[in-house]
């Protein structure tokens, strides 16, 4: 198979964006592509065996890695011939949603545990070979929560802003990474968390959040899934990976783009935090009308600009 066949090193595949993933560039056209995909339960392995149909055992091979344990990283690692991860997919990741007053701190922990503790343990392990190398790519699922916080997701938006940072500090000495910062996206994540949220212990909480959580956030969270939510395949991080150039940061749904602007438009901050206030307090009209106007968008919208040739079929 030579170099031209790249090792990918994925982790969270067992649904969602990290099976849709693995699935695709196993199936790649030109057999570019050997997907070791890794997740921490083989008991949900069933899913991603059925869609990888053929390519299993041949371009596809899942295995088991637990990113909040540098010893399952080790052994993972340890078992691909010559240690090559040629690009490395961080994917695994843990949701949170509600008022922060009726989240543990252990629980939180545990959180980042995953989400950024998580991708310091794989690049502390995986960096070292590829900087020996001198060719590599990390890929890392951010968020567009990673730029911009939201009501009720303080400690997952808390995560991914450190997961921001961590990769833009590094990037200035890597080889090649980037963020992919998709906004909501319709998987079983999501619909796991609503689950969760809606039997969560909310005895702490004071009457004015609990009616702007429950009465407003859960049921418009829902409405802008419905509008704004991408399927796992139009996340296209297949394409960063293809790409010959691949980008820092890319923003996999255009229509959250004028939303992160409006942070840089604002040295002070309270541009986004004030247009963001009126939507959700002030104006409930005004909320709804933003979605049925980002519902034409979305209709009208081109796809997001990716810098640099693709290299191949895309």
């Amino acid at each position: 198979t030579g170099m031209s066949c790249r090792n990918v090193l994925l982790t969270g595949c067992s649904s969602g964006i990290g099976l849709a993933l693995a699935v695709r560039l196993a199936k790649d056209e030109l057999k570019r592509f050997r997907v070791i995909a890794t997740m921490r339960n083989l008991d949900k392995r069933e899913a991603l065996e059925k869609q990888a149909g053929p390519a299993l055992d041949k371009t596809l091979e899942i295995r088991q890695m637990d990113v909040t344990s540098e010893e399952s990283i080790r052994r993972c690692v340890e078992g691909i011939p010559q240690r090559r991860v040629d690009v490395l997919v961080n994917n695994a990741g843990l949701g949170m949603i509600g008022p922060v007053e009726s989240q543990s701190v252990a629980a939180m922990k545990g959180l980042f545990d995953t989400n950024f503790f998580g991708l310091v343990r794989l690049v502390r392990e995986i960096f070292p070979d590829m900087k020996r190398r001198r060719r590599g790519h990390i890929v890392v699922m951010s968020s567009v929560l990673g730029l911009q916080g939201l009501i009720f997701n303080d400690i997952y938006s808390a995560s991914k802003f450190a997961v921001e940072g961590f990769c833009e500090s590094l990037a200035l000495q890597a080889l090649n990474i980037s963020l992919i910062e998709p906004g909501p996206v319709v998987t079983e994540f999501e619909r796991k968390l609503y689950e969760e949220a809606a039997c969560m212990d909310l005895s702490a909480v004071d009457q004015e959040t609990l009616d702007i959580f429950q009465g407003f956030y859960m049921a418009y969270s829902k409405e802008v899934f419905t509008v704004l939510g991408q399927s796992p395949d139009e996340v296209h991080t297949a394409k960063v990976i293809m790409a010959e150039k691949p980008p820092f940061r890319y923003q996999t749904n255009s229509l959250y783009t004028p939303m992160t602007t409006l942070k840089h438009a604002d040295p002070t901050g309270n541009l986004p935090l004030n247009t963001f206030h009126q939507m959700i307090f002030q104006h409930d009209r005004l909320f709804k009308a933003s979605l049925s106007l980002l519902k034409i968008c979305w209709c009208l919208r081109p796809p997001p600009p990716l810098l640099g040739k693709l290299v191949g079929p895309s």
